[in-house]
């Protein structure tokens, strides 16, 4: 891999214009560096100066989890970054000893050993130390207030794009590669159609998804409390319902529930804390019910998963690549979306560093590797979803039923046995492939069973329990 700091022979006089300014976009240019001189990031909004909301980002608010996979993709493209964010106020939190989480097959016990690990932090913040990272090279500039129109080319080659600025005037940027990195309201489908190049075979399983956040603040001695969840249960026959508090920056705990179809949560703040006691446990109601509120609830419902499969495309233009959620999004639950952007970056540096952007087949290589990424998080996650009652984008077949039962089996025997606890935790934290789960040890003890008893609560620690609720201590059995 080529160092970010350096330039190949290929680079010099070498443009690549990247759609978006979001996190997968300033990946892209990030993993652009050094493989262009000059890397153009057209974004239609005016970035931020720092942690705060950008108007283009409205799923910002809620709960965003950057596992260990994710982070360590952004390490390779911006060496440093880790270190910043937890300069800026982000906490490195250790799994599964800093989670408090509980499956559909119960509680998860909070080993003593670290298997991975996660970012916690607000996405506002997240977003600004990589942004801040990414425009300070030299080879990089921000085309604010400019909105892509179009590709330039043809069916066989990308050219360039089209674009208006604020003011109104249209212009064409000419590129030795184009990367759509715009997000889930990506017009690449259109615009292959446009120039011949369409359509493309695309799938989505909607849910009926709605998110709903509220920030709270958090209690006096509870810098280091654990990120606690509630899973919903796929097989439940009924609407998917859970919720997540994840400890952020400024003493704040972010806690956001969701519903799916049938089940959905509201934005009205008096039905917040009875809509997490109606969960499959009540623990995080009653640990809100001693905390103050910072303002009112935010509502989001563009949660579909939608994958379009462009590596599968007849015929696919030279020069063009398409990554993060432009390609996939994913229900925003299992939080993947970050990770595979990072890790679709990295394989975007990968294969232009090895071969230069104007390689012959370079574009269909790329979104190849895309889709190997993007693979374990989309098989992760409709292999669930596809299970909840009004669930559209088709029904599970034998195959879907026999591994879901598999994975019940597999999270049953988590919750005691560290051995399946840290396999199923680095697929699921996308540092291991989904065929980790089939290796001889894990089909053994998954055969085998959980070495240890369920535990009968959860498990927070008496320190913990005290802090948060002002209670006595009270331990998981």
């Amino acid at each position: 891999m080529t160092d970010p700091g350096t330039f190949s022979a290929d680079a010099r006089g070498r443009r690549a214009v990247v759609i978006g300014g979001g996190l997968a976009g300033m990946l892209a240019a990030a993993a652009l560096r050094g493989v262009v001189d000059d890397i153009r990031v057209v974004e239609n909004d005016e970035l931020p100066g720092g942690p705060v909301p950008r108007r283009g980002l409205p799923q910002a608010g809620h709960v965003h989890l950057l596992w260990s996979g994710g982070v360590r993709a952004v390490e390779a493209l911006l060496p440093g970054v880790t270190r910043r964010w937890l300069a800026a106020g982000a906490r490195r939190i250790p799994i599964p000893t800093g989670m408090v989480g509980f499956s559909s097959q119960g509680w998860f016990r909070r080993w003593q050993h670290e298997t991975h690990f996660l970012i916690a932090c607000s996405r506002d913040l997240l977003d600004s130390v990589v942004r801040d990272m990414v425009v300070a090279d030299r080879s990089v500039r921000v085309l604010e207030r400019t909105r892509v129109e179009g590709l330039t080319g043809a069916a066989g080659r990308v050219t360039g794009v089209r674009v208006r600025e604020a003011g109104g005037a249209e212009r064409v940027i000419g590129a030795d590669l184009v990367v759509d990195a715009s997000g889930r309201g990506s017009r690449t489908p259109r615009w292959l159609v446009e120039l011949g190049a369409g359509p493309v075979p695309e799938r989505t399983v909607d849910l009926g998804l709605v998110y709903a956040t509220r920030v709270f603040r958090a209690p006096e001695g509870t810098a280091d409390s654990p990120v606690i969840t509630v899973q919903a249960d796929s097989r439940a026959e009924r609407p998917g319902q859970s919720a997540s508090m994840l400890p952020i920056e400024g003493d704040r705990w972010l806690v956001t529930v969701s519903g799916t179809r049938g089940g959905e949560p509201t934005d009205r703040p008096e039905e917040f804390e009875p809509f997490t006691r109606r969960l499959r446990h009540p623990i995080v109601g009653e640990l809100i019910s001693h905390l103050e509120p910072l303002g009112g609830v935010t509502v989001n419902r563009s949660t579909r998963n939608r994958r379009h499969f462009y590596e599968k495309a007849r015929n696919w233009p030279e020069r063009f690549v398409v990554i993060g959620d432009a390609v996939a999004t994913f229900n925003p639950v299992y939080g993947h979306g970050m990770s595979i952007a990072a890790q679709s970056a990295v394989a975007l540096r990968e294969v232009t560093s090895r071969e230069g952007v104007t390689a012959p087949g370079l574009a269909r290589r790329v979104q190849r590797a895309v889709a190997r990424r993007v693979e374990v998080a989309w098989e992760l996650a409709v292999g669930q979803d596809i299970f909840f009652p009004g669930v559209r984008g088709g029904a599970p077949g034998p195959a879907d039923r026999l591994l879901a039962r598999y994975v019940d089996r597999l999270l049953k025997t988590s919750t005691g046995s560290f051995l399946i606890t840290r396999e199923f935790t680095r697929v699921s934290s996308l540092e291991a492939p989904l065929s980790a789960l089939v290796r001889p040890r894990v089909l053994l003890a998954a055969a085998l069973g959980p070495r240890h008893p369920p535990l009968g609560a959860p498990p927070l620690t008496g320190r913990e329990l005290s802090a948060i609720t002002g209670s006595g201590p009270r331990r998981a059995g």
